[in-house]
């Protein structure tokens, strides 16, 4: 991932598109997680998995997101905040998944739905899914 799209840059989320949505589709909800935080993190927060990025009921009449635009409902974030929160790996290289899943509803949930309910309300409504991975490493400094 460039560098712009984390906490070393701007952190602004990144443009996004796709096509060849699925007959049906009424919405779109979109989850940025990375499953390779360390351990510390994990037992820390009592988590599996940082999520960056939680959208749902994006209409489907949308195909692109725009660089640091937000569609949709905001879902929470890890953070607990809603919003994108950009890649800040502290050890390593991280894999970052954009998961894009294509439903045949509206969700029933506010804004700042958490994760875990809105996968939960998703059940049952998948469609399709797609997936893109990015990868980030934070650079060192040298003095």
């Amino acid at each position: 991932m460039p560098a712009l799209f984390t906490c070393d840059g701007d952190n602004t989320s990144p443009s996004l598109e796709w096509s060849d949505m699925p007959a049906g589709t009424q919405s779109f909800a979109l989850i940025v997680d990375d499953p390779d935080i360390p351990d510390f993190v994990k037992d820390k927060m009592g988590i599996e998995v940082f999520d960056h990025w939680v959208l749902f009921n994006i209409p489907s009449s949308i195909s692109k997101i725009d660089r640091g635009v937000s569609v949709g409902v905001q879902g929470a974030n890890t953070t607990g905040k809603p919003g994108y929160t950009g890649p800040c790996p502290p050890d390593r290289e991280h894999r970052y998944f954009f998961k894009l899943y294509a439903l045949d509803a509206m969700l029933d949930l506010s804004a700042g739905a958490s994760r875990a309910e809105i996968e939960s309300a998703m059940a049952g409504h998948v469609l399709e899914q797609a997936s893109l991975l990015g990868r980030y490493e934070r650079q060192t400094k040298g003095i």
